[in-house]
């Protein structure tokens, strides 16, 4: 389906956030919305187009924005992940697609995938605005996912260096960087060390998001392992919210995420499980991906009904 696509900037906290508003061709305005942005080291054109694709089909409208500090977005230090300020994106985000003429102000969804994953939890639990959630493949706890993904030994030296960079940090105010993953196997360190996370990513750099930069901040890992969504889940009485889980997602781990799913209040909740699937799957295989984004479609198609 085509659609009519435009740039677009709002506020978040006094920072200029940049980001791109797709609206269906054709269909009667005022349109619903989805709210997308992405995970780890994200720009606005990493994979998320092609999940916005199915909404646009089923006639949603959807705003994919870059948070501050990211891709066309101002802030600095550049490449630094604050995950409760992304948050914030998210809800100034909403604010942004209420004030225009061409979206329903009251049927508005939002979609995340894997970091922005466990931020849709919070924002659902947080912003009565919220109509409808996706949540795909979420990070819902950094702490224990950073100690399995590293192992014990490689969960050492990732602390180490945490504790190296904030020193350094204090004395200087110099941001340290880590490259965001790695080859696997290699005595680098990394943030994400799943060889297939690096070959993945670059390969969408090459084709679809030059602005993405495989880096992030230490500090921005040190925010990451005070991240935890399990508060929220429970504060999420009446929306309707779907989660996708990939069976073999070893990277975001399936089991937390499952666990985190029994623990979402409403009873208007769905949890999708694609088998035989990993996480990097719903990035790099269009079948995979179809199956997730079809899904997503068909649950905001469910819950976002123009309101009579």
């Amino acid at each position: 389906m085509t659609s009519i696509k435009r740039p677009v900037e709002f506020l978040s906290q006094g920072v200029t956030v940049r980001g791109d508003l797709y609206l269906p061709a054709r269909g009667e305005q005022p349109f619903p919305v989805v709210v997308m942005a992405g995970g780890w080291c994200y720009v606005k054109e990493l994979v998320m187009p092609s999940y916005a694709q199915y909404f646009l089909e089923a006639g949603f409208a959807a705003l994919i924005f870059d948070y501050r500090q990211f891709g066309a977005s101002d802030g600095e230090p550049r490449q630094h992940i604050d995950p409760w300020a992304q948050i914030e994106d998210y809800k100034n985000a909403i604010s942004f697609v209420q004030s225009l003429k061409e979206i329903d102000r009251d049927r508005v969804g939002i979609w995340g995938i894997s970091y922005s994953g466990g931020h849709v939890l919070v924002v659902a639990a947080t912003d009565p605005r919220v109509k409808c959630v996706v949540s795909n493949i979420p990070v819902v706890d950094g702490w224990n996912t950073m100690w399995r993904v590293h192992g014990s030994v490689g969960f050492r030296r990732l602390t180490a260096k945490l504790l190296e960079d904030r020193s350094q940090r204090s004395r200087t105010n110099d941001y340290g960087y880590l490259p965001m993953s790695g080859e696997g196997g290699q005595p680098e360190l990394v943030t994400w060390p799943d060889p297939e996370v690096r070959s993945v990513f670059l390969k969408i750099k090459a084709t679809d998001a030059p602005a993405h930069e495989h880096i992030n901040t230490i500090a921005s890992i040190e925010n990451l392992l005070s991240y935890d969504v399990s508060p929220f889940p429970g504060r999420i009485f009446d929306t309707p919210t779907q989660m996708i889980v990939a069976s073999g997602d070893d990277i975001t781990m399936w089991d937390l995420e499952i666990a985190t799913y029994h623990r979402i209040a409403t009873t208007k909740k769905e949890l999708y499980v694609i088998p035989g699937t990993s996480h990097m799957a719903l990035y790099s295989s269009k079948t995979r991906l179809q199956i997730a984004g079809e899904n997503a479609a068909r649950w905001f198609s469910l819950h976002l009904r123009r309101v009579q």
